[in-house]
């Protein structure tokens, strides 16, 4: 029996009940506080969220250099042959990634503060 036509299907169950939950809960998260009589500047500040404003930013960087790493070392895999050179930059593209999304982030949050 082909279970590979399965994937997907579950693929998308599993994403449509996580986005489902999230929904649910986040709902009911904000009927507990209406139902606690809040004043609506407290409402504001408890949904705000900022906890990591840069987090896609940071996580973007560190998949740009992975895959940078990634293509170099199939490329260089192709030409050369010699198969070490892939998991050695796909980690030097991953660990250059984390160090430059450590400084834009850094940097991002100065100019906020500034601002």
């Amino acid at each position: 029996m082909n279970f590979e036509i399965f994937i997907p299907i579950i693929l998308f169950l599993v994403i449509g009940v996580v986005l489902i939950t999230y929904i649910y809960f986040r709902s009911r998260e904000k009927q507990m506080v209406i139902e606690r009589g809040l004043d609506i500047d407290v409402i504001k500040e408890i949904f705000k969220r900022r906890e990591y404003p840069y987090a896609l930013l940071k996580a973007g960087i560190i998949i740009l250099f992975f895959g940078l790493g990634l293509g170099v070392g199939l490329l260089i895999n192709v030409y050369t042959g010699v198969e070490e050179w892939i998991p050695f930059l796909i980690f030097v593209g991953s660990g250059l990634g984390f160090v430059l999304a450590f400084y834009a982030g850094k940097k991002a949050e100065v100019r906020e503060t500034k601002n």
